[in-house]
């Protein structure tokens, strides 16, 4: 169904890996057809015809796809066969061979990954059979350009290259080699700073990524387009080359972005900026034919042609997008107009508008466009009127152009007109279709009409769209906010701004708020939001509730309270939980309580957790106690008063001052031994309680109060464990 569906490719792909040649060929001809730049797909097709000894069939489809494929891997496939084939044919074969390189690298002699290529060309060079010393000198020559050639690049192995420059050079003559190296030194610096430069954006690249159409997807667009912004001329090296690099850049992009106008677009007018537009004319000629539904770069197309003075090739674009693009045909029409009247004159353009608009898949664009054309340029308003009043029987029921037809008659200072186009399209629009004509109207009984037709009007919008769904929550009577709207002009306003945000919140709240629920919703400014009505002040407005809006459960929501950030000040007085607090720690078992003691003050609902677990790591608690034994720490009857322990709101004990700490220490020491006599019974038979943060956390979530939350967490060790607890009582 999706004939760029990269996984599907993938799958087809392997397939025809399996199958003979004669089998797996139409499967590549359609993988192609669909991935033209597919320099992998084109690889596999090319190697089974290798493998199958087709030399014939091979050349064929090197010729097909080597120009459009500049990748490594295929041309150097493509040499490989190349000297195969002219490997037993001496030196013509030797000859052919070097031809070859010469062509390869000339294409993808600049790519970051050609460093093999020119190892294996300057290799190559020096086998060449040599016989008198003439020839010698030639191939030394030969051998000494290449390896300044390749050391201009920004390869991945170009340092590489330079060391066997340098031993080539001094295997020569030392004495030549110390001025050519000195020479070639800063070059070969500067391009092994470029490629370091340009190997960040090339890592990211995914170098056997398909050609697909837009996705969203920015991965290898931004590695690409970040690729391309080396396409300038760091190296400074003359402009030939340094052009040549481009469009090898801009090639080796479109391999990828194939489907991106963008890239097509920057392609051609880089040519045509350094002057080249003949070149510029052929990457559009390759876009257009790739992209076939791009509109944009048909115009574009389009321009270059006409500024360069071509119109019969640039008419035939704007006739092509007429003849293709059903979608874009009002567009096309209107830009086909206009082309006529710069290029051909008035005439070609009238001609080509009585033609249009016969043309079943013409809208009012076209008449809109047209009449402008000839109020604006021809300073024709007669022909502008009567296009515009042509319009009218077609397109009585398009707001958009009752508006444009409405500004037009402005223009013309014809009230009388206006009001009356108003008042015929307003009778036979439906009145959800008719909001924006309401607005223009009353706007322009605002600029030019007496107050009481200003009135009117607004009393008429009104009435006219209360019955609309948009406008179902209007009142009839008037507010502030139609005075403030009546009195402005562009971007001054007859009151502040922050008056402004009020009437505009209140008008907003007015037209889409209706509450669902029983409980009213105070609002920000005073008003009161209450069973499907709105309150400012002493005036209340009745709205139908609106099954749009979703009311949030605030039911278990708990109210902030600020002394919750009061810390150990806190009273447990205040609060009015004294009593739950002596019932609870009455039911304490002697470790939960000496482990709750231990506990730190907390300052809002959430504790820190790194700061509980660094207090209980240096805290030390009995680890058993017999039924009845003293518990270390305070008493119960100690945590009521001020100053003292006490529970905060969210359950958390405040812990008194450190100046009663050796008296605990001294019962501590006291029991000491005869707890340590239990410690194995005790420890065997009572669960480890779990984390009683955790536990109030999630008793708050279920809507347990503050008392609530306190009596489930510490009522009983089945909380905890699953086991009864073991109260002193």
């Amino acid at each position: 169904m999706d004939i760029y569906n990269v996984e599907a490719a993938e799958i087809l792909a392997n397939e025809a890996q399996l199958l003979p040649i004669g089998e797996a060929a139409p499967i590549y001809e359609k993988l192609l057809s669909t991935f033209p730049t597919a320099a992998k797909y084109w690889k596999q097709y090319v190697e089974a015809y290798m493998s199958a000894k087709d030399d014939e069939a091979t050349k064929q489809i090197f010729s097909r796809c080597l120009l459009s494929c500049l990748q490594i891997n295929l041309w150097r496939c493509y040499i490989n066969f190349i000297r195969r084939v002219n490997d037993k044919r001496g030196s013509d074969g030797l000859e052919e061979t070097k031809k070859a390189f010469d062509f390869m690298l000339n294409y993808v002699g600049n790519d970051v990954a050609s460093g093999p290529v020119w190892m294996d060309y300057i290799a190559f060079l020096k086998s060449m059979p040599v016989v008198t010393p003439q020839e010698e000198s030639h191939r030394m020559t030969t051998v000494r350009k290449v390896y300044q050639k390749a050391i201009l690049v920004p390869t991945n192995h170009v340092e590489q290259l330079w060391k066997d420059y340098e031993n080539f050079e001094n295997s020569v003559s030392r004495t030549l080699a110390k001025g050519l190296l000195s020479e070639y030194q800063p070059k070969f610096n500067s391009a092994k700073a470029v490629y370091r430069e340009r190997k960040k954006y090339i890592d990211d690249i995914d170098w056997n990524m398909l050609a697909v159409p837009p996705t969203g997807s920015y991965k290898v667009i931004n590695a690409n387009d970040q690729y391309l912004t080396g396409r300038g001329n760091p190296q400074r090296i003359d402009a030939t080359t340094a052009n040549r690099r481009v469009t090898f850049t801009f090639e080796q992009c479109l391999m990828y972005l194939y489907h991106h106008p963008d890239i097509w677009y920057d392609y051609a007018m880089w040519h045509a900026k350094n002057g080249s537009v003949d070149s510029a004319i052929k990457i559009f000629q390759r876009a257009v034919k790739a992209l076939p539904d791009s509109g944009v770069l048909k115009y574009a197309f389009a321009e270059l042609e006409e500024s360069r003075g071509a119109i019969q090739p640039a008419k035939a674009i704007y006739e092509s997008l007429i003849a293709e693009n059903a979608g874009m045909t009002s567009l096309a029409h209107i830009q086909f107009i206009r082309f006529l009247r710069r290029t051909e004159g008035i005439e070609a353009a009238r001609k080509y508008f009585l033609d249009a608009r016969k043309l079943p898949g013409c809208t009012y664009h076209v008449y809109v466009a047209y009449a402008t054309m000839a109020f604006c340029l021809d300073k024709d308003a007669k022909v502008a009127q009567s296009v515009f009043e042509a319009g009218l029987k077609r397109f009585m029921h398009e707001p958009g152009y009752i508006l444009e037809y409405a500004d037009f008659l402005c223009r013309l200072n014809d009230d009388r007109n206006v009001r009356a186009l108003f008042e015929r399209a307003l009778s036979l629009l439906p009145p959800e279709e008719s909001i924006e004509v309401w607005k223009r109207f009353a706007q322009f009984e605002q600029t030019y009409g007496d107050l009481s037709s200003m009135l009117k009007v607004e009393q008429r919008r009104k009435e006219a769209l209360s019955r609309t769904s948009e406008d179902a929550l209007s009142a009839l009577e008037n507010t502030l906010y139609d005075v403030v709207s009546r009195y402005s002009y562009m971007d001054l306003w007859p009151c502040s701004t922050k008056e402004l945000d009020y009437l505009s919140r209140h008008e907003w709240l007015a037209k889409n708020i209706a509450n669902r629920g029983d409980k009213s919703v105070v609002l920000t400014g005073g008003a009161t939001l209450d069973k499907g009505d709105i309150r400012v002040g002493s005036n209340k407005k009745s709205f139908p509730q609106s099954s749009k809006v979703v009311r949030p459960e605030i039911s278990r929501m708990v109210i902030y309270d600020p002394r919750q950030m009061k810390g150990p000040d806190f009273s447990t007085t205040a609060s009015g939980y004294t009593k739950e607090i002596d019932e609870i720690l009455k039911r304490l078992s002697p470790q939960m309580m000496s482990f709750i003691t231990n506990l730190p003050a907390i300052e809002g609902p959430s504790p820190d957790m790194d700061i509980v677990l660094s207090v209980l790591m240096q805290s030390t608690l009995p680890v058993g106690d017999k039924p009845g034994s003293q518990v270390p720490g305070p008493a119960t009857s100690d945590l009521s008063g001020p100053g003292k322990s006490g529970l905060n709101q969210n359950g958390s004990i405040h812990r008194p001052p450190r100046d009663g700490q050796p008296t605990k220490r001294k019962n501590s020491e006291r029991g000491r031994a005869q707890e340590e006599d239990d410690t194995s019974t005790t420890v065997q038979s009572r669960a480890m309680p779990r984390d009683i943060f955790r536990l109030r956390q999630i008793q708050r979530n279920r809507g347990l109060g503050p008392s609530q939350s306190g009596s489930a967490a510490l009522s009983s060790g089945s909380v905890f464990s699953g086991d009864q607890s073991a109260s002193s009582g």
